[in-house]
């Protein structure tokens, strides 16, 4: 074989339609578009548009919410991690954290994080770094001696962010003090 033999496979690519390029070709005049009208016109989309009647996406129902503040974590279960340290892709000696177990190719990109996961067993002695872990996933470390940190709490600034009981009464006083002041 040489390079000049080389093409591609029979039906592999197909010339373009030139339209519009007299009445000989079949395509002339009208460009295959028929005559008039705005399906003629350039820029015209009818997409969802049916002559008038109700569309069919305003007829259905509107159903669910997506919460703009949802958190995109990739997760690791301690049966995969076991696997991974098994396998030797990571070393269970050194810290693991998200850096070390995207680099082996054991979780994927994420905007947020981490977390732990507790499907499966763990029987090595590990310190992981994560974002987020469940009950269940941190015992299950902690009982074979090892150690999970968690770097940013979720639950933690949820709990921040919303106003206690204490908190409230002291605005409500604050502000029951600077009307006294005013009047």
């Amino acid at each position: 074989m040489r390079l000049n033999e080389i093409s591609d496979n029979a039906g592999a690519s197909k010339n373009r339609k030139r339209v519009g390029r007299g009445i000989g070709s079949g395509k002339g005049k009208t460009a295959g578009r028929g005559h008039k009208g705005q399906k003629s016109r350039s820029g015209v989309s009818l997409l969802g548009f049916e002559g008038g009647q109700m569309p069919l996406y305003r007829r259905l129902p509107k159903r669910g919410f997506k919460n703009p503040f949802s958190k995109d974590f990739s997760e690791i279960n301690l049966g995969k991690l076991q696997n991974a340290i098994d396998t030797g892709k990571i070393d269970s000696k050194k810290d693991i954290n998200y850096k070390v177990l995207q680099q082996a190719g054991i979780v994927s990109k994420s905007k947020d994080g981490l977390k732990l996961l507790s499907k499966g067993e763990i029987n090595a002695k590990v310190t992981i770094e994560v974002s987020g872990a469940s009950k269940a996933a941190t015992a299950a470390v902690e009982k074979v001696g090892g150690k999970v940190i968690v770097t940013a709490s979720i639950v933690a600034s949820k709990e921040e962010a919303k106003p206690t009981k204490a908190m409230k009464a002291k605005a409500n006083t604050t502000a029951d003090a600077n009307l006294g002041t005013a009047g």
